[in-house]
């Protein structure tokens, strides 16, 4: 009990940590009105048009694919606190921009709000981690960690209330404007960061394409992070498989209305911040690699039972579980790419990792439809809690991989 408290208090006195935090809330706020507002408007306008409402996604994702490697690799190449304040400027800019098209009565222009900010959060993102690699103590990686996932757990739950609430009070342009002034915060705040060292600027001879292949032959040579690969995209065909299918949970298996899979999310949400409080303060007691297993696990058993249940309680208890350990999970993941990924990598390994984890979801997010056609919801819902007992097994040799490491630190 001892040495957890004190290890935690140094953590948030850490100026990087305080600065990365406070900037890491104004993009949150922003992030939440931004995807509600854009959400609610396009439905309005549209009468409800599905294929309308998609593309909101389609915005969101499809820069996933097209980015990420390449935003990994620049931002390898990049000063990365430079990099980070140029993204949020340019982010906010472009919400400006799309003010004044709305203004004109342009009101399609809102799509581009969330494809411009999500292109550039694949910039970001990865300087972000490359930043944190180089300013927080190796002892404090994992505390780091879980304090990012229990924020990011608590927006979870009161980010869909906020961003509905701004948009049925103020409307888009309010709304927007929100949304650009949080940006800007976000870039003010990031001047307070260190500046970026020498060694972090760019001026490699190498060409792009090279620094691409040098990433792809540095994770190949890296075991843990092929066998991390592995499982991530296990738990991805998993998740991508019953999300679209929540509702018919309540409908088919529960015989509810459909209002009550507000209920399940609720207890999911509610759940996550928990379990990320849970974690921060078991970060220096528990492996990384312990924390990924016991997310994937309690996830397995969670979404099996959630198939198999026909009773309210037991299926809001299982969404409940499986909520209370998923920060366990990604704090494990983000802990081990960045325990065994040097700075000098961390954009191109990020870059590579997330698109194995979006594609495999999307992949049996388009499939989910067809398969319930063919198959009963138990049996989706068992073949996604089975994708995970996989997952958990190809990771298996990671504890193995870890034990020398542990052996020579001691």
């Amino acid at each position: 009990m001892t040495t957890t408290s004190p290890s935690m208090g140094s953590l948030l006195r850490n100026r990087f940590i305080q600065t990365i935090m406070t900037a890491g809330l104004f993009i949150q706020i922003g992030i939440w009105i931004r995807n509600f507002a854009i959400l609610l408007f396009v439905t309005e306008k549209t009468n409800g048009n599905a294929l309308a409402v998609s593309l909101i996604s389609v915005a969101e994702f499809a820069p996933i694919f097209i980015f990420s490697f390449i935003g990994g690799t620049l931002a390898d190449r990049w000063r990365p606190k430079r990099t980070m304040i140029w993204c949020d400027l340019f982010s906010a800019l472009s919400i400006f921009v799309i003010l004044i098209a709305l203004w004109f009565g342009t009101w399609k222009t809102v799509f581009l709000a969330t494809f411009v900010s999500a292109i550039l959060s694949q910039f970001s993102q990865p300087s972000g981690m490359k930043l944190f690699k180089l300013h927080v103590p190796g002892e404090q990686m994992q505390g780091g960690m879980s304090l990012f996932q229990t924020m990011m757990a608590i927006f979870v739950v009161i980010g869909p209330i906020m961003g509905t609430f701004v948009f049925q009070q103020f409307g888009i342009y309010v709304s927007m404007a929100i949304v650009g002034f949080c940006f800007l915060a976000s870039a003010l705040i990031l001047t307070l960061l260190p500046p970026d060292r020498a060694e972090e600027r760019a001026g490699s001879a190498a060409s792009l394409w090279e620094e691409m292949k040098q990433g792809f032959r540095y994770v190949w040579s890296r075991k843990i992070l092929v066998t991390l690969g592995g499982g991530f995209m296990a738990a991805g065909l998993a998740v991508g498989l019953i999300q679209p299918l929540a509702v018919f949970l309540v409908t088919e298996r529960l015989g509810m209305e459909e209002s009550y899979l507000q209920w399940l999310f609720a207890a999911h949400g509610a759940a996550m911040m928990i379990g990320g409080g849970i974690a921060m303060a078991l970060s220096h007691r528990i492996g990384p690699h312990v924390l990924l297993m016991l997310g994937m696990g309690s996830l397995a058993v969670g979404i099996f039972v959630m198939g198999w249940s026909t009773l309210f309680w037991l299926t809001l208890l299982a969404e409940f579980i499986a909520g209370l350990f998923m920060p366990a999970l990604h704090i494990g993941i983000n802990t081990i790419v960045m325990n065994h990924t040097e700075a000098a990598f961390i954009g191109r390994v990020n870059g590579m990792l997330t698109p194995l984890f979006m594609g495999a979801m999307v992949t049996t997010m388009s499939l989910a439809g067809v398969l319930k056609e063919w198959l009963s919801l138990v049996a989706i819902y068992q073949i996604s809690a089975a994708l995970f007992v996989i997952g958990i097994v190809v990771m298996l040799p990671m504890f193995r991989m870890l034990q020398p490491a542990k052996t020579k630190s001691l």
